[in-house]
């Protein structure tokens, strides 16, 4: 039961870090993040361990971790606003081609973010070229050009 336990208090712990963190750290993932996943799954393995280093521990975990994150998706297919504070909602950073600093400043998300993102659509090479720019809970960003004439 302690594993249980010790399990469920790590998977909240991270979850709300990771929430904290934002939608641009889950969707634009750098080498420097993924160095910090690493370490922190070290330290977490600790915690989660203890000093039972049995498969049937580890099995435990898996379990109630993999049980966890089923329990939190369906809870959020229930209700909207668990949703919404779990994932968060798409953000409008950039409207009728006015950039939204303010927005993207609280988002860490740079002007070449948003350029880069254009460079996927067929024919968008600058800023002045798109009309919209909406940051997505997933922590991509959707691209909608202006009218072309």
């Amino acid at each position: 039961m302690n594993s249980v336990l010790r399990a469920t208090a790590v998977y909240i712990f991270l979850l709300l870090v990771f929430r904290l963190a934002g939608n641009r750290s889950v969707s634009q993932i750098t080498t420097f993040d993924l160095i910090l996943l690493l370490i922190i799954s070290e330290a977490i393995q600790q915690a989660l361990i203890t000093d039972d280093y049995s498969i049937t521990n580890a099995f435990l975990l898996v379990v109630t971790l993999v049980g966890l994150d089923i329990m939190m998706s369906l809870w959020k297919h229930r209700s909207r606003r668990v949703d919404r504070i779990l994932d968060g909602v798409p953000i409008l950073v950039m409207e009728d081609g006015k950039i939204h600093k303010d927005r993207m400043d609280r988002e860490r998300i740079e002007e070449n973010d948003i350029l880069v993102a254009a460079r996927r659509n067929p024919g968008l090479e600058r800023l002045d070229q798109v009309k919209h720019a909406i940051l997505e809970a997933s922590g991509g960003i959707t691209i909608i050009p202006k009218e072309r004439g």
